[in-house]
């Protein structure tokens, strides 16, 4: 197995079922239930402490719209640091271009800047979800169609997701900060309170969008409540209306003798009589400020 780098006792396995994580495993003595966290996927985050090196799992955002996670898995010990991957190299690969800018040398600080480059990549999510979270709001009340509910459903998803990531996320970095066992420099320290930092303000945003998308669906169905109100206002002005048309036709269709039966001018009676029984129907709704 080669390291990343020749200086540097930095190990990335692409294949979490490869061979050489075994290899590895046996060489530096990694505990065989961290071996099988790294091939049964997805675990929660979380890292812990060993005599001799620290694991951690990470979650970095593997797709953004669709907003899936995948794991990262990191062994530090002293002299070695192996990560455990997917095929998705996106992250090790910035990593790796950077540690190379700065010309790193320490196995800590290449953990640091993975940790940092994860939750990083953490804000630009934060600002697409933020975007669909104005545009629903600008169309939920002019189209409060079922697509539309669909979509907040769908923020609202991936949003619990997020936050129970973010969430355990936290946990790992304030346990990192809080390590005893010296395998991360004491200077690394403000870098470390910096990702926490981060972590607490993306666990704020989205609670913060939550609680929009929450208004966004009061709004929603407050939008379709009147929009049914107004339906139903009209519908029942209408057959209230036609509720005269409908006793004066009944009335003059009984077979018995009635007014105007014989009449030449009969029909154009019983018309008059249900024009102006409309027309005072709508007098008196006009009135009562009814529409």
């Amino acid at each position: 197995m080669v390291p990343v780098f020749s200086h540097l006792a930095w190990f990335d396995i692409a294949d979490p079922e490869s061979q050489e994580l075994d290899q590895l495993a046996r060489r530096f003595k990694l505990h065989e239930l961290q071996i099988e966290d790294c091939r049964h996927r997805p675990q929660r985050p979380k890292t812990e402490e060993h005599d001799h090196y620290i694991f951690t799992v990470l979650k970095h955002i593997h797709d953004r719209d669709e907003l899936e996670f995948d794991d990262i898995d990191l062994f530090l010990g002293r002299d070695f640091l192996i990560s455990v991957r997917c095929a998705d190299a996106a992250v090790i690969e910035t990593v790796r271009a950077r540690a190379g800018q700065e010309k790193v040398d320490r196995l800590d600080r290449l953990f640091y800047m993975i940790v940092d480059e994860i939750v990083d990549g953490y804000q630009p999510v934060l600002d697409k979800i933020a975007d669909d979270i104005s545009e629903i709001e600008d169309v939920v009340l002019d189209k409060p169609d079922p697509p539309t509910l669909a979509r907040i459903f769908s923020l609202r998803r991936k949003l619990i997701d997020f936050r129970r990531v973010a969430g355990g996320m936290r946990e790992v970095v304030d346990s990192l900060i809080r390590r005893e066992n010296g395998l991360v420099g004491d200077d690394l320290d403000p870098y470390f309170r910096d990702i926490y930092d981060h972590i607490i303000r993306t666990v704020d945003l989205i609670e913060t969008y939550r609680d929009l998308l929450s208004g966004a669906l009061d709004i929603y169905l407050s939008a379709v409540a009147n929009r049914t109100n107004e339906v139903m206002k009209v519908l029942t002005i209408w057959g209230t209306v036609t509720l005269p048309l409908v006793i004066i036709t009944g009335f003059f269709g009984m077979n018995l003798h009635l007014p105007w039966t014989d009449s030449p001018y009969g029909i154009d009676y019983a018309v008059a009589l249900m024009a102006i029984s409309t027309i005072a129907v709508l007098v008196y709704f006009k009135m009562r400020r009814w529409f």
